[in-house]
């Protein structure tokens, strides 16, 4: 409190710093939904008034400094003197980067960050993304206590999932950081490691609310050519549940009903055993490769080999629109993982209108038969059953679909910031970060009217 006046951070007395391995270079850095996570929560930062700075290991065929945003987020390119020996992506060369980031990121951010922000009279808040980030963010504690600036940062360490926890010394970060994550889920996960993080859940941007063209639907309704029409999109990942998804289709076939399976996956080696368990299953299968990245050659390319196929696996890059076309298009996209730390994709299918089938893991945000349909099991029968008792209700998957587009507002990196802003604020009270209050208007003077009411 400051004055009896409770103290908010606002872009005037806060800045922000995100350290992460990937970025929002395509496609050397952004190798999944980390890189969309860390690249959306800046520019949205930015875009809200705050000087943002994001560290990542770049593209080395871009510019090793660049400022967005008239001036508000500025990205800096990391470990590009190495990129350039290791060209294939942000984790090609890994363990070489992870050293260079360790060893000059922290210097980099208390001497040209941290410092001339104090000296403003600014407070700095380091959001540091999974284990990559963990050794440099204790390195950047002891640097600021060396040079008297540890008052004037607050450091939050994130959990996005569990990888690589084993090679995180926990004592120490949880000592000179708070820890964070993305779900009640991980956040009980995190329990059998003694921790206990805060919860500041992942978001989407606006525009993933902006209603999708209801033409195109039609047209891709129309080139699918099947009922249910069911989409599942993501890495082929065992903890994705695709064999469970394409057991679903092939049940439903089996039933009688003409259904299609839109598909898109990775290059990752589980592609193979999805495939295969598909033939065994006796689904026909076609490679949809388009001509074009446009809609058009989209719809063309899956309108030639729906006819012959049960399962369409499209071999060609997508734009989001399209993604968001085929949301709101299908009957259910498919996203029923067995281990999903948030559950983006859940988000991103409710911000078109679509039904999404999700999983019972970290996806805080579903509610079964109300905004979406949850599997709690990993019984192909489970998703069978459920769309079918849709298809008997049309009333139901209109409640659905409305109350999905609701539920994702909820969810917009806008809605996560505030959420961010409080927890800063709680911690900047009991960690002793001295902060200024933002300047406030003064009330105007009363009129006579009101002078005399």
């Amino acid at each position: 409190m400051e004055n009896g006046r409770f103290r908010r951070f606002s872009p005037e007395n806060l800045e922000f710093v995100l350290l992460c391995f990937e970025g929002p270079d395509q496609p050397y850095s952004m190798a999944g939904g980390l890189g969309v996570r860390v690249a959306e929560l800046a520019q949205a930062l930015a875009e809200l008034g705050f000087t943002t700075h994001l560290l990542f290991v770049g593209d080395p065929s871009l510019p090793g400094y660049e400022v967005r945003e008239g001036g508000r987020l500025h990205l800096h390119r990391w470990c590009q003197w190495l990129s350039r020996d290791y060209p294939n992506g942000v984790y090609h060369g890994e363990e070489a980067k992870l050293w260079d980031f360790i060893e000059s990121a922290p210097w980099f951010v208390v001497d040209k960050i941290v410092r001339p922000a104090a000296a403003r009279g600014k407070v700095v808040a380091v959001l540091a993304e999974e284990w990559h980030t963990a050794e440099a963010t204790s390195r950047i504690s002891d640097i600021l206590h060396g040079a008297g600036l540890r008052d004037r940062a607050l450091l939050l360490w994130n959990a996005n999932n569990h990888f690589s926890f084993h090679r995180i010394n926990w004592g120490r970060l949880s000592y000179v950081a708070t820890v964070t994550t993305v779900s009640k889920y991980m956040k009980h996960m995190m329990w059998s490691l003694g921790l206990n993080p805060l919860v500041i859940p992942n978001g989407i941007p606006n525009r993933f609310l902006d209603p999708v063209d209801q033409k195109q639907v039609a047209a891709l309704k129309k080139a699918v050519g099947g009922t249910p029409f069911l989409f599942k999109i993501g890495r082929f990942d065992p903890d994705k549940r695709w064999v469970m998804a394409v057991e679903a289709a092939a049940r439903l076939k089996e039933r009688g009903l003409p259904v299609k399976l839109l598909i898109r996956g990775g290059i990752e080696p589980h592609g193979g055993e999805v495939i295969s368990h598909a033939y065994w299953r006796g689904l026909r299968i076609s490679d949809v490769h388009a001509t074009g990245r446009d809609n058009a050659a989209m719809l063309a390319a899956i309108s030639e080999a729906a006819p012959h196929a049960d399962l369409l696996n499209l071999r060609s890059f997508i734009t989001d629109e399209f993604k968001r076309i085929s949301f709101a298009a299908a009957d259910a996209t498919l996203a029923n993982s067995g281990h999903e730390p948030f559950g983006i994709v859940g988000l991103e299918v409710m911000g078109a209108g679509g039904v999404v089938v999700v999983g019972s893991t970290g996806e805080d945000y579903a509610i079964s038969f109300h905004n979406c349909l949850v599997t709690e099991t990993d019984d192909a029968e489970e998703i069978v059953g459920y769309l079918m008792h849709l298809e008997a209700t049309p009333r139901v998957e209109e409640e659905i679909r409305r109350e999905a587009t609701r539920t994702a507002a909820l969810f917009t990196w806008d809605e996560v910031i505030e959420n961010l802003l409080g927890k800063l604020e709680y911690l900047a009270m009991t960690r002793g970060v001295a902060f200024q209050a933002p300047p406030t208007e003064p009330d105007p003077a009363p009129t006579v009217a009101e002078l005399h009411e």
